[in-house]
């Protein structure tokens, strides 16, 4: 084996060329993430503008109808995820990290520019509807092999010492995304009347996130393949990768979903839903609400590098179980002490997402440090795809079921028990901190 010297240089050798200038690691970091960022800008606009194009793609005369068919064709969406995780990871495992990084990326910016110039349901009737249904899935399936494609490169394109920090742009630049999406919906809807924005405004988003992605493309056509998939590729690739990871690996197969239970829950709640349940739970007013959801995504943004920086120095497992165990004690008493005003919702938010920031940071790095690299990115895709479609395809519906029904503290101890079990998960997994990925 190697000296830890020797692995470090040629991790940096890999991330760029020894004679390079400091700009070409930045390099390796932006075209690893901007692909995430375009997807998550795409993948949010969608649900911010369904309520002005829905009317669009269905026939008139009752939106609500419209809009619950609109959001229906989003869930399709949602739970093609694991499949691309699956058939893009192993295309990843095969064909390698850049390939999959264009693909993925194309096929998103291609599902943008689908239902940015489809004809209404007046023009074209049922096609409308079912266009807008295949650029959905065709967004799913790239929304899930990007993940696994971003992590991998970013991973192994890493110095071993540094390899927390490169994973924190994965998430970092998620929040870009999605932070974008907000202001693009906030300058549309402040510039254009609702009758425009149903007409015509919504159309300007997917075909900012078609344009996007051609910039993406563009930014990842010049990056190098990973020093680690050119090693494996030279004694083969996997030919039955899904077998070789259930026989080979299933511990850390179950590792990855244990992971991502409550990672799961802690996005679709901190992220999308509190501001909702403020709203409606105790009536908050939706400005204050959501002013506090934005300042929090911004410093969750902010902080994922840090963390990043901690775990190479601290290890991956104090931070992790310090994220677990701190939802384990803390998330039922602030969630049900919430209150209306800005500070109670902004405290809520920055707990939950400071302390999800803990493991998003490192996330790509520790599930790239389960598997070897043939089969690493349907390693990680396929299991933590397949969960997030189970749990946070879910998750809103169930909240605001048993918030109907007042049972909502029924979720919150879900919740707990999915703490308990990533928890778990975190204490008995091996530090990976500094492994070599080759």
């Amino acid at each position: 084996m190697s000296s830890p010297s020797a692995s470090l240089r040629k991790a940096q050798g890999a991330a760029a060329p020894a004679s390079a200038p400091p700009v070409s690691r930045a390099r390796t970091i932006l075209a690893g993430s901007v692909g995430n960022a375009v997807e998550w800008f795409d993948w949010t606009i969608y649900a911010s503008f369904a309520i002005f194009f829905s009317s669009q793609f269905f026939p008139e005369g009752n939106e609500t109808t419209a809009l619950l068919a609109t959001f229906g064709i989003f869930a399709v969406g949602f739970f093609m995820r694991p499949v691309g995780g699956w058939v893009l990871g192993i295309f990843s495992d095969r064909y390698g990290r850049k390939a999959a990084l264009g693909l993925t990326i194309l096929m998103m910016a291609g599902g943008s520019l689908i239902i940015a110039v489809t004809p209404t349901y007046a023009a074209i009737g049922l096609a409308a509807p079912l266009l807008l249904t295949a650029a959905r899935l065709l967004q799913g399936l790239s929304l899930g092999g990007e993940y696994a494609s971003a992590t991998t490169f970013l991973a192994e394109m890493a110095p071993p010492d540094k390899r927390g920090f490169y994973s924190s742009f994965v998430f970092f630049s998620a929040a870009v995304g999605i932070l974008a999406a907000s202001a693009v919906g906030w300058a549309l809807t402040s510039t254009l009347g609702k009758a425009e924005m149903a007409a015509w405004g919504w159309r300007i988003p997917f075909l900012l996130g078609a344009l996007g992605g051609l910039a993406g493309l563009w930014i990842r056509r010049s990056i190098p393949e990973t020093e680690a998939f050119s090693h494996s590729k030279k004694a083969g690739v996997e030919k039955q990768p899904l077998r070789t990871l259930l026989r080979s690996h299933p511990r850390e197969v179950l590792r990855i979903v244990g992971f991502s239970i409550l990672t799961t829950f802690a996005f679709y709640i901190f992220v999308a839903y509190v501001p909702t349940y403020a709203i409606r739970q105790v009536h908050a007013d939706p400005k204050t609400a959501f002013a506090a959801n934005t300042i929090a995504l911004i410093v969750f943004m902010l902080v994922q590098p840090l963390f990043g920086i901690l775990s190479d120095r601290i290890g991956r497992k104090p931070q992790l179980i310090f994220f677990a165990a701190g939802y384990l004690v803390f998330f039922y008493p602030l969630m049900t002490t919430l209150g209306p005003s800005f500070g109670s919702i902004l405290a809520v938010e920055l707990f939950g997402l400071v302390l999800y920031a803990m493991y998003t940071s490192i996330a790509p790095a520790i599930m790239s440090e389960q598997f070897p690299t043939s089969v690493r990115a349907v390693g990680i895709g396929t299991p933590y795809n397949l969960v997030v479609a189970l749990l946070g395809g879910t998750t809103p519906y169930l909240l605001t079921w048993l918030q109907s029904k007042g049972m909502e503290r029924w979720f919150f101890y879900y919740v707990l028990a999915g703490a308990v079990i990533t928890l778990i998960t975190f204490i008995r997994m091996p530090e990976t901190k500094g492994q070599d990925l080759k």
